[in-house]
């Protein structure tokens, strides 16, 4: 038997992640609501000390994906910048997290201009290249993006929009 079922594994990769993320937001002490149904584009709402609010939107890509595309994330309705409203980005392939506020999201994502996704957002944290040592070619998270890679879900919870330089 194989350790991943492609369809099986395929169709259910975003919720596990997603309930695999709110598990790490759990453990920090975050207050964690899942709302039961996704029409608004929001997997998780978080409840911050002060009383406020945070919808957060989780994204998600198996190491399963074609060489190249580990942290590219594509076909993302964001029409406009909403307060206290995140993204949280994970790789499997890379095992990172890219956490981005509304504002920083808009700002660097790209609009597809064309085609069936037009309008649409899209972002691709990594690149490719080949490893000194071994000389095969692996993703990376691409410098520009490193500001935004997460080890806690701090930001989220302070409100903190600011990603570090």
């Amino acid at each position: 038997m194989t350790p991943y079922p492609s369809f099986r594994h395929s169709a259910g990769f975003g919720k596990r992640i997603e309930y695999w993320i709110i598990g790490l937001m759990l453990k920090e002490g975050m207050d964690v609501y899942v709302p039961l149904v996704d029409d608004h584009a929001v997997d998780a709402i978080v409840k911050r000390k002060d009383g406020s609010i945070a919808q957060v939107q989780i994204k998600a890509r198996s190491r399963t994906v074609k060489a190249g595309a580990a942290a590219r994330f594509s076909a993302i309705p964001h029409s406009e910048v909403l307060k206290d409203y995140w993204f949280v980005f994970y790789s499997e392939g890379l095992n990172q997290i890219w956490i981005m506020s509304s504002e920083e999201f808009d700002r660097e994502a790209v609009r597809n201009k064309s085609g069936k996704n037009a309008g649409l957002r899209s972002i691709w944290f990594n690149g490719r290249r080949k490893n000194k040592i071994t000389s095969v070619a692996e993703d990376y998270c691409k410098p520009q993006w490193t500001k935004y890679l997460a080890t806690s879900f701090e930001r989220i919870a302070s409100d903190d929009t600011r990603a570090e330089p």
